[in-house]
């Protein structure tokens, strides 16, 4: 019996007509509707026909979360007063429950993806409802330009619906109403007379809620990759507990992941008649539901950004939000799109706020001070901005468009993070070197995997077997939990044998794998109608097995596919438990690990922590040499090497595995051109301080830097990198000659920076009257020059010397910056204005030093007396 009851409660009801016609005449429509109005139950339901009204249909609701795909299924069917798998259903991935009289089916992105790729068409779905669409998903991004391409191309009858729980809807109107991005992208002047979807919007009933900032007594560190400062997570649990203390109703807590949320509820033990429940993708069903249903007892609610609008909690009066989230990022210590912890924006800490106010007024405590909401970001990153982009390149390929160029999508993906994906896709041979996809990346593209993965479990499986394989590719797809040890072979008997929640998920990943694997084998190749590109053929690949050193034939598994999956992080030890991986990236194992003293690893999880200069290896698997040869033969090579090692020129012929050296020997006749190359690279470390520096050479290179600084071209620069981008012009015939370290030290580099002179224009005459090396004052001495700042010259000079003098000296229009000095060489004054000095400095000076040095001149009037090198007694015997 269906719960009519229920049903008119939902405030979307009231723009159902709206949305019908607007599908009606358009075809497409954005629905903007808080949480908690029913349009993720109620609208597929009226739109099915499944109410009492309209026209049957079979229409796909796609949510970017299993969690939420499960919790929508389950209300649908309440609501209807059926079980899932009636008329209403949903497919997860590893999970389906569909009838064959299902109306609605609820999805996952990622399996709506999954499915285009294999019926672009959606043979028999009427509707296609893209839920919770302004979380800019990757997944739902391509989910939406595949469909609008198919609208297009293949099935202009497919109506499309946008539901999003904000009110930021005009991208995706413009998006629906007609390939809205252009070639400026969705911002660019084709954009602007582009026609635009019908927006319907959908009033929540919003009771008002107050803000309670919350910030923690003392700073906390920020979020660094995957760490969350501990002593924010004990804050969190007080504010919980002052919540339930000072407000009614059931608290819901935001954090931004399943570590963090055991950590809180493991703070917060036992309460005194509440429950507390943790809600996340990796919850058991029952404690969804029963978190989607009012409670017995009061209840606090801990939850990952799953609950901002995903999921509707009954009986919440009181948020606490921790303001973190998880965004994915590519990280590049794993080498697949991974989350990392960051402040959460200003939508998402509206969306937390309001979840208090669904129901009645109520509260939000935010763990931050006032002042910092503003610098808060004011949306999240869309995922095509910031992920790992080789899944999507891949589907993309996939779909016959390889550079996404044809795809309407809000946003473009970067050039950068595509040609990087391409390339890495093109390594695995998953595309040809022409672009389109092969025939090996179609299978790896069925088998729901990031591409690494995909390439390891294909390869893997002709290596050792299909169900070994999926073994150890479900254990690299979710991370096992850190009780299962840092070794990769170790966690995986633990894994067969464990009776744990991570363990029961492993085992239904494993069979899906296993499944996926058969299909990915035996289906046809296929191609997108639309575009009609076949794909390339499938490039030979082959990894050969090992000489039987190292790992056990048991524990060889892990460590082969780990090292396909990733072959840049294969690892050989340098001593000590550290280790240099392929890619670079120097690692190290945590103390007690059961890999040390291991030649050979393979690292299928690293971090770096906070402040440490060498990555952290989280877990791992023991390798022999001929597997790591074998799984990362790409980045095998085998040459010459001349470079700029421990201050001089080395010279080796190298056989090595990305960064790491497998055999190394001295080369005794190297290239003269490496050798050039080798000594500008250790130029560029220590600095022209190799070269041979007179006295001279250094005051010419300073007046030189003076010119340039003051006129500009023709006269030269002479900082290090100036010098280094000219080193053909001045340091030659002499650096082709040198051969090592100390021939270096015999080029006068006077000699040398003679050749940047502008002579070509004549200037280089001019260097003495526009940059004299000396200066003849009042005196008739001839003083040195200091060039040392360029930007105004200094002369050091006795005051008596100067007497006489009203106007400042200057240099190519610069005034000196005269230092005075006393009769013994000591700094007396320094004045750039010496006719000012006379008038207002001379008279203390002179107070000052006459006593001290009653032999020398002082006289009453600077200006107009005599200058002089000598003391008075000289000058009257010279008189």
């Amino acid at each position: 019996m269906i719960r009519t009851d229920a049903l008119a409660d939902l405030p979307v009801r009231t723009a159902l007509p709206a949305l019908e016609a607007a599908l009606t005449a358009h075809g497409t429509a954005v629905l903007c509707a808080p949480p908690g109005t029913g349009k993720t139950t109620l609208v597929p339901l009226a739109l099915a026909g499944l109410l009492g009204r309209g026209e049957p249909r079979r229409v796909l609701v796609a949510e970017p979360r299993r969690i939420a795909a499960r919790a929508a299924a389950r209300r649908m069917a309440w609501l209807l007063g059926e079980q899932v798998g009636e008329r209403v259903g949903f497919t997860v991935r590893g999970e389906r429950n569909v009838g064959r009289d299902t109306k609605v089916e609820v999805v996952t992105t990622g399996v709506l993806l999954q499915r285009l790729q294999r019926d672009q068409e959606l043979s028999g779905v009427d509707l296609v409802i893209l839920d919770e669409c302004h979380e800019r998903h990757l997944d739902a991004d391509t989910v939406a330009a595949f469909l609008l391409d198919v609208r297009e191309t293949l099935r202009p009858e497919l109506q499309l619906i946008a539901a999003s729980a904000t009110t930021d809807a005009e991208g995706w109107a413009r998006l629906l109403g007609g390939r809205a991005d252009g070639p400026d992208g969705p911002d660019g002047p084709d954009a602007a007379g582009a026609a635009h979807a019908p927006v319907v919007e959908a009033r929540g009933t919003a009771h008002p809620v107050e803000v309670v900032w919350a910030p923690p007594a003392r700073p906390v560190r920020p979020p660094h990759g995957m760490r969350v400062d501990p002593a924010l997570l004990t804050h969190v649990a007080g504010t919980v507990r002052r919540a339930l203390a000072e407000r009614e109703g059931d608290v819901l807590c935001f954090l931004p992941g399943v570590g963090e949320i055991a950590r809180v509820a493991g703070q917060l033990g036992e309460l005194g008649g509440v429950d507390v429940l943790q809600v996340h993708g990796r919850a058991p069903a029952a404690v969804q539901d029963a978190v989607l249903a009012p409670g017995e007892r009061r209840r606090v609610v801990l939850a990952t950004s799953v609950a901002e609008s995903s999921l509707t909690v009954p009986g919440v009066r009181t948020v606490v939000d921790s303001g973190l989230a998880r965004e994915p990022r590519t990280d590049h210590a794993r080498g697949l799109s991974a989350l990392t912890t960051v402040r959460a924006s200003q939508a998402a800490g509206r969306q937390r706020a309001g979840r208090a106010g669904r129901e009645a007024p109520g509260a939000v405590y935010r763990c931050w001070d006032q002042a910092e909401d503003g610098r808060l970001t004011r949306f999240p990153a869309p995922e095509i901005k910031v992920a790992d982009l080789t899944a999507f390149a891949l589907q993309a390929a996939c779909w016959g468009d390889p550079d996404a160029s044809g795809l309407a999508l809000l946003d473009p993906p970067p050039a950068g993070a595509m040609a990087a994906a391409r390339r890495s896709l093109t390594a695995i041979g998953a595309l040809d070197t022409h672009g389109p996809v092969s025939e090996r990346g179609l299978r790896m593209a069925r088998l729901g995997l990031h591409p690494r993965l995909g390439r390891a479990l294909l390869d893997g499986a002709r290596e050792l077997g299909a169900r070994t394989a999926a073994e150890v590719v479900a254990l690299l797809s979710e991370e096992p939990p850190r009780e299962y040890g840092n070794d990769l072979a170790a966690a995986l008997r633990t894994a067969r044998r464990g009776g744990d929640a991570y363990g029961a998920r492993w085992r239904t990943e494993t069979r899906r794998l296993s499944s996926a694997l058969e299909r990915a084998d035996s289906g046809a190749p296929s191609r997108h109608p639309a575009h009609g590109r076949s794909p390339a053929k499938e490039p030979a690949s082959s990894v050969k097995g090992s000489s039987g050193k190292g790992p056990s034939a048991e524990d060889r598994a892990p460590a082969l596919i780990t090292a396909l999956a990733f072959p840049e992080r294969v690892a050989r030890s340098k001593g000590a438990g550290s280790y240099l991986m392929a890619s670079g990236t120097a690692a190290e194992l945590p103390d007690g690990s059961p890999l040390f003293g291991s030649e050979w690893i393979a690292v299928a999880v690293a971090d770096r922590p906070v402040g440490s200069a060498h990555a952290r290896v989280r877990l791992a698997a023991v390798l022999d040499e001929d597997a790591a040869r074998a799984a990362a033969a790409p980045l095998h090579s085998s040459g010459a090497e001349v470079g700029w090692a421990d201050g001089d020129v080395v010279a080796r012929r190298v056989e090595r595995l990305g960064a790491i050296e497998l055999r190394v020997r001295p080369l005794d006749d190297p290239d003269p051109v490496l050798v050039r190359e080798a000594l500008l690279q250790g130029l560029a470390e220590e600095g022209t301080v190799l070269l041979k520096w007179s006295q001279k050479a250094g005051e010419l290179r300073r007046r030189l830097a003076f010119l340039h600084r003051r006129l500009g071209a023709p006269w030269p620069g002479m900082d290090e990198a100036a010098l280094l981008a000219r080193a053909d012009e001045w340091l030659e015939p002499e650096l082709s000659k040198a051969r090592r370290r100390g021939d270096l030290a015999r080029i006068d580099a006077g000699q040398a920076l003679n050749r940047l002179l502008p002579w070509a224009t004549g200037d280089a005459a001019r260097l003495d009257e526009l940059a004299p090396e000396r200066l003849t004052v009042p005196s008739g001495s001839s003083v040195r020059i200091d060039y040392t700042d360029p930007g105004q010259p200094v002369l050091a000079v006795k005051v008596q010397e100067m007497f006489g003098l009203a106007a400042t000296p200057e240099i190519a229009g610069v005034p000196v910056l005269v230092h005075l000095l006393s009769p013994a060489g000591r700094p007396a004054a320094v004045t750039a204005d010496l006719a000012s000095f006379w008038r207002t400095g001379y008279q203390a000076v002179r107070t000052e030093l006459r006593g001290r040095y009653p032999k020398h001149p002082w006289p009453e009037d600077p200006a107009g007396a005599e200058p002089t090198r000598f003391t008075n007694a000289r000058l009257r015997r010279e008189r």
